[in-house]
Order: C-alpha cells, then structure tokens, then sequence
C-alpha cells in the first residue's frame, strides 16, 4: 500500500511539473548555479590532488634527503645559513654505517650554472654532480638518450644529462643527444634526456643538468654543502631508515647525545602542511560560494513550490475528499521539488562537462600551470551532485509539502 501511494505521488508530481515546463525550467536553474559550483570545485580538487601525488612522485615517495637547508621551511633562513656544510669526509662516516638504505647517493649543487651551445650562454640553470645510482631513483628516469655508468662516474667523464625543461630551451628541436655544450670552458657530450618530473607545485627539477661527481668537483671544487639522497627501497622502509641515518649523520657530525642536530632529514612529507593549506584556501572559498549558491537556490524553489501549493488548493482538497491521506500529500510535493533540483543538476552535467573539457583544452595553452585540469568530469562527482540536488529539493520542498498536508479539504474546495 505504501509503495502504491509512493508511486501514484511520482506520478502526479511528474505530470504537474510537465504541465508548467517553462516554470519548472526556471526554478531549476537556481539549483543549476548550486550543483554547477560543487561539481566543478570537486574537479578543480580532484585535479590539485593528481598535482600533489605527481609532485610527491617526483621527490619520491621512498626517497629521504639529508641536507644542511630544510626545504619545507619551519626555521629562518639565518639559522640555517649557521650550519656547518656537510663534507665529503662525514659522507664517507656516514656511508661506513648506513647499511639499511638500498642507496646512498652524495651529491654537489650549483643553483645557478650556466652552459654554452654554438656561442649561445644559457644561465641560470641548477647542476647537479651525483653517482651512477641516481638513475635508480624517480628523478633519475631518462626519456631519451641514457644515464651515466658506474666507470663514467669513476673516471670523472664529460657527459651530461639534462632535465626536460633544461633541453627543450637549449635544443628545441629536440636534437640535443650527442651534441657537445661547454660548461666553465670545458666541453660536455649531451647523453640524455630526462622524463618530464615537475608539477606548478614544484618545477625545478626539470631545469637540473646531471654530470657524475667527479667531473663536478673537477670543473668547480669542493666547496658547499653536500646533499645525500638515500633511497629506502619502499615505503614500508622509511621509518627504519630515517631512524637509522638520523643517528648515523649525528655521530658522522660529532653531535653530542641531547643537542639540537644541524641537519634536515627533507622528503615528500614535509610538503604535506604547505600543500593542505593550499587545499584549505582553495576549499573554504570554494564551499563558501557552494554555501551561498545552494541557499538561494533552496528560497526560490521553496517559493515556487509555496506559489504551486497555493494554485493546487482546489486540487489538494478534491484529493483529500476522495480519501487522499496526509502522507500521499506530502510525498508529491516532496517529489515535485526534488524532481525540479534533479533537473537543475542533469542541466548542471551538460553545462559542467562541456565547459570542463573547453577549459582543460584552451587554458593549459596559455598558463602551463594549469596542465593538470582534465578533460571529464569524475563519475563519484556526477553521483555526488546527484545526490545533493535531491537532498536539496528535499529541504526546500519540506516546508510548502507539510503546508499542503495540513490543508484542511473543506477549506480547501472553497478556495478561490
């Protein structure tokens, strides 16, 4: 019996909405603007977070790098310039005792090299001296061309291997392997090419140029901080090994047993608060607007449906006369204004998906930081929205559907 009047409530709140097409048009798009702000800010997020885990990759998520600077911030500039750099001498400590990575991987940066090709200075560009086992780490993936092998490392040989962004301004032809460019007045051989790593979040490592150790210290010295990057071999590891290379750097340092260490243990994870409070800008303002739009989406519909109770006062008090319970009342009005928020949504759908697709394929054309927006709109979004319109149809037709529940039929068939 419920199921039968649940029905027979769909059926007229399908065909009173089909009587006043234009009407319920109009109401609908009130909700439009609501459903439209929820979809499109989920799939900004959704985008930010394929930003964030692309831009963890390219750290790497089992990567841990000791360095004398912290990168995530947290300490002033000046402390950290305090620090004592950290020597070849306490890498080689270090390295005695640290068994449980599956590499160790010293390294010298220059932030601000430069190259020449055919007469041409590019400056600017960071260059990294680093070991053979580089290549074995997320930013060591080569796209064209190869990494450097042990023996090259050994003997300290003149080849280079750049970053993405690095060998497209130098060779945008994209010729550059086995082509010769001149660092501090010696030549390099270009060997390879390293696959695409950045995100807006975090770009510099497509500009790194790589050559081995060795040819580093020969071209500018010794002098700076190391950097050791140690690869833990998994996820699972990274507890065991941060415990074990903390403890490993502080006596490679001579740090006594309670001082503050001098150091910074840097990974993907230090990135996590800067990264949520992106995620919190971006939300706040978004759901905010969401806020706002979804109530006075909820006041004009609830004043079109207070407007159709009124018109259908006749109508209600024929149905109750006939033996219409209060309940069978209240379900087709309920129905009415969900049916005119899931409209609103199914509009939303089309609107959304076609201005998505336009977005993801014109704005990356003149804002690269926006390569990240895909072209579809995800289906939990869709079944999300969904079920927020009809939530909403619910709130906004409650208080007009009690109203014409109570209609007292008498009074009812009098109206005029």
């Amino acid at each position: 019996m419920m199921t039968s009047n649940l029905v027979e409530s769909f059926r007229l709140a399908m065909q009173a909405l089909a009587h006043n097409k234009m009407r319920s048009l109009l109401a609908s798009l009130g909700v439009v603007i609501g459903i439209s702000t929820v979809i499109l800010m989920g799939w900004l997020l959704n985008g930010l977070n394929s930003v964030v885990n692309d831009t963890f990759n390219s750290i790497g998520v089992d990567m841990l790098y000791i360095d004398k600077w912290q990168w995530a911030g947290g300490m002033s500039w000046e402390d950290m310039r305090k620090r004592k750099d950290i020597t070849e001498a306490q890498i080689n400590d270090f390295m005695e005792y640290s068994s449980s990575a599956e590499a160790i991987i010293p390294q010298l940066d220059m932030w601000a090299g430069s190259l020449t090709y055919k007469g041409e200075k590019y400056s600017g560009l960071p260059f990294v001296g680093t070991t053979s086992k580089f290549a074995i780490t997320s930013s060591g993936v080569i796209e064209e061309g190869r990494f450097f092998n042990e023996q090259e490392e050994r003997v300290g040989s003149k080849v280079i291997i750049m970053g993405t962004k690095s060998f497209e301004t130098v060779f945008p032809k994209h010729d550059g392997l086995g082509k010769i460019v001149t660092l501090n007045g010696k030549k390099f051989q270009v060997i390879g090419c390293l696959k695409k790593q950045g995100t807006f979040l975090f770009d510099m490592m497509d500009n790194r140029c790589y050559i081995p150790l060795k040819a580093y210290k020969n071209l500018y010295g010794s002098l700076g901080s190391y950097t050791i990057a140690i690869k833990a071999g998994s996820e699972d590891q990274m507890d065991l090994v941060r415990d074990q290379i903390r403890g490993n750097m502080r006596s490679a340092r001579n740090i006594k047993p309670g001082a503050v260490e001098d150091f910074s243990i840097n990974e993907s994870k230090a990135f996590s608060s800067s990264i949520d409070s992106i995620r919190a800008v971006v939300g706040t303002v978004g759901y905010g607007i969401t806020f706002l739009s979804f109530f006075v989406g909820i006041i004009g519909i609830m004043n079109i449906m207070f407007v159709t109770v009124t018109e259908r006062t006749r109508e209600i008090g024929i149905r109750k006369a006939v033996g219409a319970k209060r309940r069978s009342i209240l379900f087709q009005f309920l129905f009415e204004s969900s049916a005119l928020c899931l409209v609103g949504a199914l509009l939303s759908f089309v609107f959304c998906q076609i201005l998505v697709y336009a977005a993801s394929q014109i704005l990356p054309k003149y804002i690269e930081a926006l390569s990240f927006l895909k072209p579809y709109l995800p289906l939990n979004l869709l079944l999300i929205a969904t079920v927020v319109s009809i939530l909403v149809g619910v709130v906004a037709g409650l208080l007009p559907a009690i109203r014409a529940s109570k209609l007292d039929p008498v009074d009812a068939l009098r109206y005029e």
